[in-house]
């Protein structure tokens, strides 16, 4: 079973999420804020994270600086889940090493074909 870290912090967001990637046979690590976010990747390891943009405290930008910089965690999939229109922040978090960006609204579809793709190209390597 695949872990996925998926750190939101709008509750209802974190739950719908949640709920479809545990019907999907994904074991779900959930993180409300970044900086929980940031210490469970080192600890649990998963194999991709999903992470929002605007949280208090640490932002999913510094979330993702802050992973691409560890070698535990500078190969994990990342995927941002923002409702932040793409262009310019598609081009900062591409740059910053993201491997995708989904806009909210996210449809149940789409987020399993990124989640789907991200994970294929592990296991390909």
């Amino acid at each position: 079973m695949k872990k996925i870290l998926l750190i939101e912090n709008e509750s209802v967001i974190l739950l719908a999420i949640s709920i479809f990637l545990k019907r999907q046979d994904f074991e779900v690590i959930e993180a409300t804020e970044g900086m929980t976010g940031l210490e469970l990747a080192k600890k649990q390891q998963p194999d991709l994270i999903l992470c929002d943009i605007n949280m208090p405290q640490l932002d999913g930008y510094r979330v993702l600086e802050e992973l691409r910089t560890d070698l535990i965690t500078s190969k994990i999939p990342f995927i941002f889940i923002s409702s932040e229109p793409c262009p310019p922040n598609c081009r900062r978090a591409l740059q910053l090493g993201a491997n995708d960006y989904l806009t909210k609204p996210l449809e149940n579809r789409e987020l399993l074909e990124a989640i789907t793709i991200q994970l294929n190209k592990i296991n390909s390597i």
